[in-house]
């Protein structure tokens, strides 16, 4: 089965998204519960603040996750998966799956071939 060009484009669009640096990492942590900006950063501990901010506007403006403001002192922001984001998560969690069962061999494969 074929796929028009057309088809093709938008999956390629969809598919940058979700393989933006943090991307699947960020979704897997809200996932697991909604958090405040600064429990993601000590959740992902290699990942700069700018880095954060700007994986977390692109799924949010590709409806992957929600934002809340919270009208406490100081202002909070509870960002959450969203019904789009939370059907993603069994297919993100095979990729996790296989990426942990795999890292070694990967590892192993770009050190053999740096070594060429």
């Amino acid at each position: 089965m074929s796929s028009s060009p057309q088809k093709l484009e938008h999956s390629r669009v969809v598919l940058e998204e979700l393989t933006s640096k943090w991307t699947l990492l960020v979704l897997n942590e809200l996932c697991n519960e909604p958090m405040r900006f600064n429990a993601l950063r000590r959740a992902l501990p290699d990942v700069t603040q700018k880095a954060l901010t700007q994986c977390l506007r692109r799924l949010e403006a590709s409806g992957f996750i929600s934002r809340t403001v919270l009208s406490l002192s100081p202002v909070a922001v509870i960002y959450e998966i969203s019904p789009l984001g939370r059907s993603l998560e069994p297919h993100l969690q095979a990729i996790l799956k296989w990426a942990g069962e795999h890292r070694e061999e990967i590892q192993t494969a770009k050190h053999r071939y740096s070594s060429h």
